[in-house]
């Protein structure tokens, strides 16, 4: 199930099989000059599928959105073996959205089987910029100021110190080794658009005691640079054992989150290292472990669970777009009252009246499951 079927670019549309990867997508419309806006950073493997289950995000999802917002039409085949077409070609289908209740449902309520994405014309131009701050509050204020002030850059991401060095180590991007925290954004559109819009981040970055600033100057320095970005995971792995978690937070409150995540991992006595989707506040604190070591295995999801209750209290939720699975079941419970849990259950009953799709996910086991 790995084809494209269709591309219509006079409409802005693809249909595609489900096991189609996320940048072939953009690779079959590149030379026609349009792209497909989500991109995980595992998006070199990852499937539409997949992509779908999870309402994926990635580094661009701070302008163009995620999935749900780039999805026109699925093709649902259903566990008693009906094929449903929800959606369409057009922007905007009728009656009741089941669209997006397809859309991050995890496989619970059918198979997808094919979807139609959007296709978005290519920018006039684009240019990521490093920014390194001596300290984790700094970076973190400068993300909640340049939100603050209406800027929507295409792309802001974050990294502290480990993360930075972890990266560097493995992709040779330049980034600077001698900063607390640094921030990858990324600006589009002409020349003189980048430049307006780079001055006004700046001048919010220099506020914000900005240590280095670092622009892009060639397409070779800014694929380098997103090269050690979305190999963030990748390059961890080769250092230690990890857990990565997935909570979301207001952009507000990530000074406080990142200080919080830094706090609880080590009262257990591991180390962190902090890389996601600041524009969002979509974070993914690396947990470093040993999975040889029980007592560390268990220390790391302690640790983990904790920092998703410290999100959910922050205003925030479990997944970003990784989804539940069973990671985080048993802690749907800290964020959903019983009353809204049945609510959701009721709604997976419509389709899946036995729960025998993707069984024991999402839902807390025990009292909860009933």
């Amino acid at each position: 199930m790995s084809r494209i079927l269709e591309v219509n670019l006079a409409d802005r549309y693809a249909r595609v099989e489900a096991g189609v990867t996320n940048l072939a997508i953009s690779e079959a419309v590149g030379p026609e000059g349009f792209f497909y806006a989500p991109d995980p950073s595992s998006q070199l493997a990852c499937t539409i599928g997949g992509n779908i289950a999870m309402n994926s995000g990635g580094a661009h999802c701070l302008k163009y959105g995620v999935t749900t917002n780039n999805l026109l039409g699925v093709r649902l085949v259903t566990l008693d073996g009906e094929i449903l077409d929800i959606g369409g070609e057009a922007m905007d289908a009728p009656g009741y959205d089941l669209l997006g209740l397809v859309c991050g449902s995890e496989g619970q309520l059918g198979i997808v089987t094919e979807a139609i994405v959007r296709l978005i014309p290519l920018p006039e131009g684009a240019r990521p910029v490093l920014f390194g701050f001596d300290s984790v509050e700094d970076a973190s204020q400068c993300v909640a100021a340049i939100i603050g002030a209406g800027i929507v850059p295409v792309a802001m991401e974050y990294m502290d110190k480990p993360a930075i060095h972890i990266c560097e180590n493995f992709a040779h991007a330049g980034y600077p080794l001698d900063v607390e925290a640094m921030l990858i954004i990324e600006v589009e559109g002409s020349d003189a658009e980048i430049g307006a819009m780079l001055a006004r981040i700046g001048a919010i970055a220099k506020a914000h005691n900005v240590r280095t600033v670092r622009e892009s100057m060639s397409a070779m320095e800014s694929a380098q640079i997103w090269k050690g970005r979305k190999s963030a995971f990748g390059a961890t792995g080769r250092v230690a054992d990890y857990i990565c978690m997935d909570g979301t937070v207001p952009t507000s409150r990530l000074p406080e989150a990142l200080q919080r995540t830094g706090e609880i991992c080590a009262s257990f006595g591991l180390r962190v290292a902090n890389v996601f989707h600041a524009g969002d506040g979509n974070m993914h604190p690396l947990i470093l472990y040993n999975v040889n070591d029980d007592d560390e295995r268990v220390k790391a999801e302690e640790a983990g669970a904790a920092v998703l209750e410290m999100c959910v209290e922050l205003g925030g939720c479990l997944t970003g777009e990784h989804g539940v699975g069973i990671e985080k079941r048993e802690l749907m419970g800290r964020q959903f009252n019983d009353v809204e849990l049945a609510q959701q259950k009721r709604v997976r009953a419509a389709f899946d009246p036995e729960g025998r799709l993707n069984p024991a996910k999402v839902f807390p086991l025990g009292e909860r499951a009933a």
